[in-house]
């Protein structure tokens, strides 16, 4: 059952070609089906002509394009008008002439330019067809040819309808997705601006009045004053974060990127941590939230490897895309950074948040082989 379950998702990822594949082959298969012969589609009231070889290339120029109705859907119908018309006037009039409905309805369903031209080519082209029909002997008369256009602007109409449906529900889907990402960056903002800041201004200010209420030695003013800069910087830091996931956040270049890696890895290094760093493609000149979200994991991802693998080596990996920005950070060793039972796994946890914010993706785990690897993709905003 769960096999089952999964051919339809399967199926989906085959490229579209593949899966409109089924449709060209079961109307030809129809087509050389003796006894089918007699349910062909007619226009013209013409009897019928003998099934031959020619007829088989009428049936591959009527079925075929139909493979590519989604992908190339004007060629794919003036394909089949073309095989339709040398069906109808050569009166083989053979199942595989139900191509011209589908064809129809996929070109208004999936045509993008040119839908008002393609519509009244289309029309033109069947005014010749119903004439030389009408010289051969037809007897359908000016109702029938008009019956049968009607229907086929039907079609037309009917795929035209599915097209506005499908972009209809794009659009809502897309404001849903929108609305659901500005709740959550407020969210988090709120949230950061609650519980953080304002522990850290307390800090601020009490380093600040400490300093005139000890008669403390010189080294304790020098560390108090350390504490107040740290402090500052980290208010800073903050603030920015809280413009970033604000949705009317300023443009503002941001203070920690991806371009400020090699600087945070000779920290690193120089804290004891023996770290391999490579870089491939070339960083956005502007600063956004995808550059600041990569340096966030790499940080949480070394300090992490600090805590619990210390002198372990670390082998850090970030690739700029064109559309994403990948970051890979590998830990040896028996530790687990992030999950040694002392750590509460809250910075991973938040960094899942801010990545997933992005629309991207953050995973978390030990290697088989021992050792621990951070991995993320995060989608930089490039054109599509």
């Amino acid at each position: 059952m769960i096999e089952l379950r999964g051919i339809p998702d399967r199926w989906r990822r085959y490229p579209v070609t593949v899966r409109d594949l089924p449709v060209p082959l079961l109307l030809i298969a129809a087509s050389l089906v003796p006894a089918l012969h007699p349910y062909g589609t007619q226009v013209g009231n013409l009897p019928d002509r003998p099934f031959d070889l020619a007829a088989l290339g009428v049936v591959a120029l009527e079925a075929l394009p139909l493979v590519v109705r989604r992908r190339w859907p004007l060629a794919c119908l003036a394909l089949v008008t073309l095989g339709f018309a040398v069906d109808q006037l050569l009166r083989y009039h053979t199942v595989a002439g139900t191509a011209l409905a589908i064809a129809l309805l996929s070109a208004g369903a999936h045509l993008e330019r040119h839908r008002r031209t393609t519509a009244v080519l289309v029309s033109v082209a069947y005014v010749p067809l119903a004439v030389a029909l009408d010289r051969l002997g037809s007897t359908e008369g000016v109702t029938g040819f008009a019956t049968f256009y009607l229907a086929l602007a039907l079609l037309w109409g009917i795929g035209a309808w599915l097209r506005g449906a499908r972009a209809a529900e794009a659009e809502r889907r897309r404001h849903v997705a929108e609305t659901t990402r500005a709740a959550e960056r407020t969210r988090i903002a709120r949230e950061l601006h609650d519980v953080v800041t304002h522990h850290v201004t307390a800090m601020v200010v009490q380093a600040e009045a400490a300093r005139y209420l000890t008669a403390a030695p010189e080294r304790l003013d020098q560390t108090l004053t350390s504490v107040t800069d740290t402090g500052r910087r980290a208010i800073s830091d903050l603030r920015h974060l809280l413009d970033l996931l604000n949705p009317d956040h300023s443009t503002e270049p941001a203070t920690q990127s991806v371009g400020e890696l090699r600087t945070l890895v000779e920290q690193t290094r120089q804290a004891g941590q023996p770290v391999e760093f490579t870089q491939e493609g070339s960083p956005h000149e502007t600063i956004g939230s995808a550059e600041v979200a990569a340096y966030r994991v790499v940080q949480e991802a070394l300090t992490n490897a600090l805590k619990y693998a210390h002198g372990s080596p670390t082998v850090v990996h970030v690739q700029h895309g064109a559309r994403e920005i990948t970051v890979e950070v590998t830990t040896e060793g028996s530790g687990a950074a992030g999950a040694s039972p002392g750590g509460s796994g809250r910075g991973l946890r938040g960094l899942r948040e801010r990545v997933g914010v992005l629309g991207g993706e953050l995973s978390a785990g030990r290697r088989p082989g021992g050792g621990f690897v951070v991995q993320a993709r995060i989608p930089a905003g490039g054109p599509s």
